[in-house]
């Protein structure tokens, strides 16, 4: 036991002893690790300290010689500024030595100016009293001086004016018309529209006689009601197999005669049909009549018409004048026009635009009061279109002053389209007046023998007596027959004046 305590003991003073022994030895290591540590941050920050100092070395010598840079380059500006600065007030003294110079001049101009003034009163002073002098002399004020003065240069000079005006006429005349007749027939071949004669009557083919007796109803009333709702008269006659639509107005007989197709192909005839088919003939031919409106302004390449304008433009499809179709009329004119002006150097827009509206006051002639050019001008203001397209349509049948090259090219297509062959044709009896009203005409000049208005009234053949007429006079009345029937006929093309002048001597050998 005691033997057992002992060991315990002995141990534990063994462990105490082991305890402190190993204390001592990590602390002396302990101090050699933190020696050698302070040593090794010592050596580090000796290093740091030196990259600091050269790093700062290096900046200073980098800063050195950026300030060195940027006082080099001050230095340059200033002295850029400097001679800048120099050269403006050089400028400025230049500039303003100018102007002293240009006031001086300026000055010197309003005098001569005052001196001039004071010259051209005082002269036109002395001109006056010098014309005062002369008209108490001669007791002649200046205007009958002026006109004896003419009057008797035209007496000594007559026959050297004739000749010299028959000169220029023949000298220029061939290369004009030459000239005229290329750009004509070109805008002819180039622009020319298919054009189908129409009448005021229309023709409907029936499938049987037996339907004449059902358009015409019990009593008539189905033609009646027929005839009231449309505005036409039906005409039933013998011809077999067909009835007749008369009237003026072309949309009528238009819708008339699609009212009286639809009713055929239902076969019911009655009033309450009636109504409803020309109800439905009504919206057809208002949906046709836009179409042909924009078919014509697309065929024609015009741009920014009024919707409202292009449904007017196309009702001209349904209006005739002398048998030729107005809208396919105004296309030709249209095209005709642009064409002539790219010839001429006018505005063809204005000119192609101005054609394609320059009837367009026919749609609305049959439903309002005035001339279709008075309509037509309303009518285009109304929906916006410039002053210079109404100046330019306006005055294609002379109603109006001609204010434009434009106006003039509208007026020569507009007659080329008219009168060109097969485009219109004209009663006998009004052909026949128009030549009687020609021969008319000439017939009142004194000193005429006899008239003849030939080729279809475009040419009017002038004899006069050569013992009473000179020649300057049959070219006096030449001018006076043509000024005479532009005033009193309306008509389209243009219509040539010959005055003959003929000396014969007769003489018998026996």
């Amino acid at each position: 036991m005691d033997q057992i305590i002992l060991l315990v003991i002995g141990g534990a003073v063994c462990l105490i002893l082991g305890s402190v022994l190993g204390y001592y030895v990590r602390q002396n290591l302990a101090k050699k690790r933190a020696g050698s540590l302070e040593a090794k941050l010592q050596k580090r920050v000796v290093d740091v300290k030196e990259e600091t100092s050269t790093m700062v070395k290096n900046a200073e010598k980098k800063s050195a010689d950026i300030i060195e840079k940027a006082q080099k380059e001050v230095d340059e500006r200033r002295r850029e500024f400097l001679k800048a600065q120099q050269l403006l007030l050089d400028r400025e003294s230049l500039l303003a030595e100018r102007i002293t110079s240009f006031e001086g001049k300026e000055k010197e101009l309003q005098d001569k100016v005052e001196k001039l003034k004071t010259i051209k009163e005082s002269l036109d002073q002395l001109r006056l009293e010098a014309e005062s002098k002369l008209e108490k002399v001669a007791s002649l004020s200046r205007e009958d001086a002026k006109k004896e003065l003419l009057a008797l240069v035209e007496i000594e000079n007559e026959k050297d004016i004739l000749d010299r005006i028959k000169k220029l006429e023949e000298g220029n005349q061939e290369k004009l018309q030459l000239r005229a007749k290329d750009i004509v027939a070109m805008a002819i071949q180039k622009c020319a529209v298919s054009q189908a004669q129409e009448l005021t009557t229309t023709n409907v083919i029936l499938t049987s006689e037996d339907l004449k007796g059902r358009i015409i109803g019990k009593e008539g009333r189905n033609i009646r009601t027929f005839e009231k709702l449309t505005g036409v008269e039906l005409i039933v006659d013998e011809s077999p197999e067909s009835v007749v639509i008369s009237g003026f107005n072309p949309i009528r007989r238009q819708i008339a005669k699609v009212t009286l197709d639809k009713l055929i192909q239902d076969g019911r005839i009655q009033p309450a049909k009636i109504e409803e088919k020309y109800e439905e003939a009504k919206a057809e031919i208002s949906t046709k009549i836009k179409e042909a409106g924009d078919k014509a302004v697309y065929e024609v390449g015009i741009i920014g018409l009024n919707e409202k304008l292009v449904q007017i433009l196309g009702r001209l499809y349904y209006r005739t004048s002398y048998g030729q179709n107005v809208l396919l009329h105004s296309m030709e004119v249209a095209l005709i026009s642009e064409t002539i002006a790219e010839e001429l150097g006018a505005n063809s827009q204005i000119a192609k635009r101005a054609g394609l509206l320059h009837d367009i006051g026919k749609a609305m002639d049959q439903q309002i009061q005035g001339s279709h050019i008075d309509i037509g001008i309303k009518i285009l203001e109304k929906f916006g279109e410039s002053e210079t397209i109404v100046k330019a349509m306006r005055s294609h049948h002379g109603d109006y002053p001609v204010e434009s090259l434009e106006a003039t090219i509208v007026t020569v297509a507009d007659a080329i389209s008219s009168s060109r062959p097969g485009a219109r044709k004209d009663t006998l009896e009004n052909y026949l007046q128009r030549l009687k009203a020609l021969e008319d005409i000439a017939n009142k000049f004194e000193g005429v023998e006899k008239t003849y208005a030939i080729q279809a009234g475009r040419e009017i053949r002038v004899f006069v007596k050569s013992d009473r007429v000179d020649d300057l006079q049959a070219a006096k009345i030449a001018r006076q027959i043509a000024a005479e029937i532009e005033e009193e006929l309306k008509y389209p093309g243009e219509i040539k004046v010959v005055v003959i002048r003929e000396n014969r001597v007769i003489e018998y050998a026996r």
